[in-house]
C-alpha cells in the first residue's frame, strides 16, 4: 500500500514537472509587422529578439482561408516576398506570421506556436511608384513633347514583365510640373498617356521640368508617385540669321549717333563762328 501511494505521489510530482516543463517553453512572437510594397512588389517585414527560431507566412484575403507562402516556410529571415501570392492585387490581405522553434525539442508544441497578424493591404491601391524617367524634345519655340517611362514591375504574366501602365491601365496618369529657369512659379499639368504635350511656352526661355506617376482613383496618401530628376530644356541658341539682324541693327544705330554727333558739332562750329562776327562788328 505504502509504495503503491509513494508511486502515485511520484506520478503526480512528475505530471507537475512535465506542464511545467511545457508552460516555461515560450517561443518569441514576431514584432513590428510592416508591409512595404513599391512597384507592386510586395514584402512583409518584422523584428524577432530570437535568431535561433523559424517562422512561417500565412497569407489571406478574407481572414479565414489562410494558405502558406510557398517561399516562407520555416525560414530563418526577418521577412517575406508575398509579391507572387498576392493576386488579384485589388483586393484586402492580411498575413500571420507563425514562430516555429529551430530545433526538435520544441516539436510537441508546435500547436502552440505564437502567431502575429499583420495589418491589411490592398496592393492595387497602397503600392507605391517609384520616380520615373523621361526626356524632353523641343518641337518648336513654344511648344515641348514630354516622353515619359513606364517604371517595370516584379510581376511576370505570360513569360512579360509588366510595367504599372499594364497593371493600373487608365486609372494611371503622369502629373508633370514645369516653370522658367530661374523662378518659383511652378505649373502643373495631368497626361493621361505616357506622352504629354507642353504648349504656350515662351519662345527663348529655357524651361525645367519635373514628372511623378497620378492616380486619382486611390486613397489621396497614395495618389502620388515619387518625384523625378529635375529636367531642363537646352539654352536657346541665337541663330546666323537672328545675328546678322541684331548686328545690322547695333550698325545703324551706330551710324545714327555718328551722324547727330557730327551735325551737332557742325552747328556749334557755326554758331560760335557766329558769334564772333557779331561781337567784331560791335567792337568797330
Amino acid at each position: 500500500m505504502g509504495s503503491l501511494k509513494t508511486a502515485f505521489y511520484l506520478g503526480v510530482c512528475l505530471s507537475a514537472w512535465i506542464i511545467t516543463t511545457a508552460d516555461g517553453v515560450s517561443l518569441p512572437k514576431a514584432e513590428n509587422v510592416l508591409w512595404v510594397s513599391l512597384d507592386f512588389k510586395t514584402i512583409l517585414t518584422w523584428t524577432t529578439t530570437s535568431s535561433n527560431d523559424t517562422y512561417t507566412v500565412l497569407y489571406s484575403w478574407d481572414d479565414s482561408n489562410w494558405e502558406e507562402s510557398p517561399d516562407c516556410i520555416r525560414v530563418s529571415e526577418s521577412e517575406c516576398d508575398l509579391t507572387n501570392c498576392l493576386d488579384p492585387l485589388n483586393r484586402l490581405y492580411s498575413a500571420d506570421i507563425k514562430t516555429e522553434a529551430a530545433t526538435m525539442d520544441y516539436d510537441d508544441y508546435q500547436d502552440e506556436s505564437p502567431h502575429t497578424y499583420s495589418p491589411h493591404i490592398n496592393p492595387y491601391e497602397e503600392s507605391k511608384i517609384s520616380a520615373v524617367k523621361f526626356s524632353v524634345e523641343v518641337v518648336e519655340e513654344s511648344n515641348v513633347t514630354v516622353m515619359i517611362s513606364d517604371p517595370v514591375t516584379s510581376i511576370h504574366k505570360q513569360g512579360r514583365q509588366l510595367t504599372i501602365r499594364d497593371i493600373l491601365k487608365d486609372d494611371l496618369k503622369y502629373k508633370i510640373s514645369y516653370y522658367k529657369s530661374g523662378s518659383t512659379r511652378k505649373r502643373d499639368i495631368i497626361s493621361d498617356s505616357s506622352i504629354a504635350k507642353v504648349s504656350g511656352l515662351d519662345p527663348g526661355v529655357r524651361y525645367c521640368f519635373m514628372v511623378a506617376a497620378f492616380i486619382p482613383s486611390r486613397p489621396k496618401t497614395f495618389q502620388h508617385g515619387a518625384w523625378s530628376i529635375l529636367q531642363c530644356t537646352p539654352e536657346q541658341e541665337m541663330n546666323l540669321g537672328a545675328l546678322v539682324g541684331g548686328l545690322l541693327i547695333l550698325l545703324i544705330v551706330l551710324i545714327i549717333i555718328v551722324t547727330v554727333t557730327i551735325l551737332c558739332c557742325k552747328c556749334c562750329r557755326q554758331r560760335n563762328k557766329t558769334l564772333q562776327t557779331s561781337q567784331s562788328s560791335t567792337v568797330v
